[in-house]
């Protein structure tokens, strides 16, 4: 078995210096908006990183895939609705890209009040 040089280290159990906190905090803002299999693995890496910044975004992106999920419980007018839900998740990928916490428009203050279990 080839020696692993020490660069690659467990990334989960080494310090991290300040600017690999804000681009991990950016990693699991933004694998977040990726279903809820990406949600899930967001939230097990925030487990180990726990930022403002990500906790942000995973309580937005998990209020989007519960809307998108109920809207499309809904013939016609909830799959139009979905179009919505679809430029709320442009918005909240973007601007996790961005390292920014943008609410989604309409329904980020009510996602970050009723979905606050994640600290």
């Amino acid at each position: 078995m080839p020696n692993i040089p020490s660069d690659y280290e467990n990334i989960f159990e080494r310090k991290l210096s300040l600017a690999e906190r804000s681009r991990m905090a950016i990693l699991v803002a933004v694998i977040g908006y990726f279903t809820l299999i990406g949600w899930v693995v967001a939230l097990v890496i925030y487990d180990k990183h726990q930022s403002s910044l990500a906790s942000f975004h995973l309580r937005q992106s998990l209020g989007l895939i519960i809307t998108g999920a109920i809207l499309s419980l809904i013939p016609l007018v909830g799959w139009v609705l979905n179009i919505g839900v679809f430029i709320g998740w442009v918005i909240g990928i973007f601007s996790a890209i961005q390292g920014q916490e943008c609410k989604v428009p309409l329904l980020g203050d009510f996602y970050q009040r009723h979905l606050d279990f994640i600290q």
